[in-house]
C-alpha cells in the first residue's frame, strides 16, 4: 500500500478518486450486474477482470486491500461462467473484511499481534457468503480489532476516503467501504460491533445496514462475548443490493430468534410514525452540517406521508459509560486471551496503543464491571419498549463531519483517542447492545461535498420494515454518486 501522494489514476482530481468507467462493471450495482450475467450480456470472467483492474487503479491511493486472492477469484469466475448461474449474485465480484475466517487467507483483525497464517478452510459465514454467488477478490482493511472509527493501523497504514483522500474512510469496515464507494467493487462484506458498518457507509456515501442480532452466524472468537454485539452484513451502493444479499443469505442460514427478512416491498404497507432525534445524550451536540442533512431527510419523509415527531433518544442514563467499560472489557479479553481466541502465536507485545489503553482502563474498573454489564443487559431487554408508538427512529450516524486522516491515528495517546472517538461516535452503539436493526443512508452532503449519512433504526426483527422505508426513500431521492 502507498499513501495519497502516489500518482493518481484516471478519474481523479487532487482529492477525489474513483474507478467508474465504461468497462464490464460500468456504473451498475450488484443486482444489475447479476441480471446482466444471467442474461448472457456479460460473463463472470469479465466482471472479475474488470474489478481486478479497478482495484489496481485505486488501491495504491486508498490502501483498502490487505490481501489479494485474484487467482482464486479468476478460477471461481470461470466455474461460474460454466454453471447455471442460479444464485442471486452469481459472478459478481466482492471482498471479505479482515474479520472472518477465509480459506487460504490470514485473518488478522487489523492487528500485527495476530499472526498472518492462512486459514485451512472457510468459516460458516464465509461459506454462506460465497453461496450467494459473490466472488471475493481479497481481504479489506480494518483498524486493530475494530475498536475505533477510522481504518488506520500501526506504522502509518491508512485507508483513505475516495470522496476526499485527505479524510478518513471511517471504521471499522473502512476498507470495504472505500472500495465500494470508489467503484472498484459493487458490494463488499462488512461487520458491525458499535457502528462499524454504518459509520464508514455514512462517510463514503453508501448504504450500510446492520441486521438484527441472530441473522448471521458469529465467528468463533466472538461467540463467548458476555453481551453479543457483532453483526455481519455488507456495504453497497443501493438498498436493493443490501436487501437481496440479506434474503439470499437466508437460503443458507436460518435466522435465530428473528423472522426471515423475506421479500422486501418497494415501500412500507402503511405510513409510519418516525421519531426525530437531533442530539445524543451520549456525547456532544450535533454539528450544523450534519443537523441540516438530518432535518432535510426528516422533511422528505414527511413529504412521503410519514408522521415525523421530534423525540428524545431511546438511550438510558449512563449508557456511554457502560458501553466504554464493556469496550474495555473486550480489549482486556483480547490482550490476555489472544492465544486462545485467535492463535497460539498471538503476540500481545505488538498490540496498538488504543487496545492497550482500553485493556488498562478495564483493569482499573474491574470492580464495577458487573454493574456495567447488568445495566447494558437491562438496556438490551428493555430497548424495544422505549419505542412506544414510534415505528422508526432517525438520527445522525455520527455527531460531526468527516475528520481528516490522522484524527484517529493508531498511535495516538490513549486518552486523546478515546475522547475523540467517543465524541464522534455517539449514536450507533445502542443498536449493537439491543441487537436491533439499523441502516445508514447517504441522504445528503456537507457544504464541502462530503457525504453525510442519516441513521434509521427499528425494533429487533423489523429489518424488512427498515429496508422498505429505505427503498421508498431512495426511489424518491436517489443518492449522490461520486462520479457526478
Amino acid at each position: 500500500m502507498t499513501d495519497a501522494t502516489a500518482a493518481a489514476p484516471p478519474h481523479s482530481d487532487t482529492t477525489r478518486i474513483h474507478a467508474f468507467r465504461d468497462d464490464a462493471l460500468g456504473y451498475d450495482d450488484a443486482t444489475a450486474l447479476a441480471e446482466r450475467v444471467r442474461g448472457g450480456r456479460v460473463s463472470p470472467v469479465e466482471l472479475v477482470e474488470a474489478a481486478i483492474d479497478r482495484c489496481a487503479a485505486v488501491d495504491p491511493v486508498l490502501g483498502a486491500l490487505v490481501f489479494t486472492d485474484f487467482d482464486r477469484a479468476r478460477e471461481e469466475s470461470r466455474r461460474a461462467a460454466g454453471s447455471r448461474l442460479s444464485t442471486p449474485f452469481a459472478g459478481v465480484p466482492s471482498a471479505f473484511k479482515d474479520a472472518v475466517q477465509v480459506e487460504g487467507a490470514p485473518m488478522r483483525l487489523g492487528s500485527p499481534a495476530v499472526p498472518d497464517y492462512p486459514a485451512l478452510h472457510d468459516g460458516d459465514y464465509a461459506r454462506t457468503f460465497r453461496a450467494t454467488g459473490l466472488i471475493p477478490l481479497g481481504i479489506t482493511a480494518m483498524p486493530p480489532f475494530g475498536w475505533t472509527a477510522a481504518t488506520e493501523r500501526q506504522g502509518g497504514l491508512v485507508t483513505r476516503n475516495p470522496w476526499n483522500t485527505g479524510r478518513t474512510s471511517g471504521g471499522s469496515s473502512g476498507g470495504s467501504s472505500a472500495l465500494v464507494a470508489a467503484g472498484a467493487l459493487p458490494i463488499a462484506h462488512a461487520n458491525d460491533g458499535g457502528g462499524s458498518i454504518r459509520i464508514p457507509a455514512a462517510v463514503t456515501g453508501l448504504v450500510g445496514f446492520k441486521p438484527s442480532r441472530g441473522r448471521h452466524p458469529d465467528e468463533r472468537f466472538s461467540q463467548g462475548m458476555p453481551i453479543p454485539i457483532v453483526s455481519q452484513s455488507v456495504v453497497s451502493r443501493s438498498v436493493r443490493d443490501t436487501a437481496t444479499f440479506l434474503t439470499a443469505f437466508e437460503a443458507g442460514h436460518r435466522p435465530v430468534r428473528v423472522p426471515p427478512v423475506g421479500p422486501v416491498a418497494p415501500a412500507p404497507s402503511r405510513r409510519l410514525r418516525i421519531g426525530l432525534v437531533e442530539h445524543s445524550p451520549a456525547g456532544g451536540p450535533t454539528d450544523a452540517a450534519t443537523l441540516a442533512v438530518l432535518r432535510e431527510t426528516a422533511q422528505r419523509l414527511a413529504d412521503l406521508g410519514h408522521e415525523v415527531v421530534p423525540t428524545a433518544a431511546p438511550v438510558p442514563p449512563g449508557f456511554r459509560e457502560d458501553f466504554v467499560a464493556y469496550w474495555g472489557l473486550l480489549a482486556l479479553s483480547t490482550s490476555t486471551s489472544g492465544r486462545r481466541l485467535f492463535d497460539p502465536d498471538f503476540d500481545a507485545g505488538r498490540l496498538d496503543p488504543f487496545t492497550v489503553g482500553l485493556a488498562r482502563m478495564a483493569r482499573r474498573r474491574i470492580a464495577s464491571m458487573p454493574l456495567h454489564l447488568l445495566r447494558l443487559e437491562r438496556t438490551r431487554r428493555r430497548f424495544d419498549a422505549r419505542f412506544g408508538d414510534i415505528d422508526v427512529f432517525i438520527n445522525p450516524v455520527v455527531a460531526h463531519e468527516t475528520p481528516e486522516v490522522g484524527y484517529l491515528d493508531a498511535d495516538l495517546p490513549f486518552e486523546t483517542h478515546l475522547d475523540r472517538v467517543s465524541n464522534w461516535v455517539t449514536f450507533t452503539p445502542l443498536q449493537n447492545i439491543a441487537g436491533s436493526p439499523a441502516v445508514s443512508l447517504p441522504t445528503g452532503r456537507a457544504p464541502d461535498g462530503m457525504p453525510v449519512g442519516v441513521h434509521f433504526s427499528a425494533r429487533r426483527g423489523q429489518d424488512r420494515l427498515l429496508l422498505e422505508l429505505a427503498s421508498e426513500y431512495e426511489a424518491a431521492h436517489p443518492f449522490a454518486r461520486i462520479w457526478e
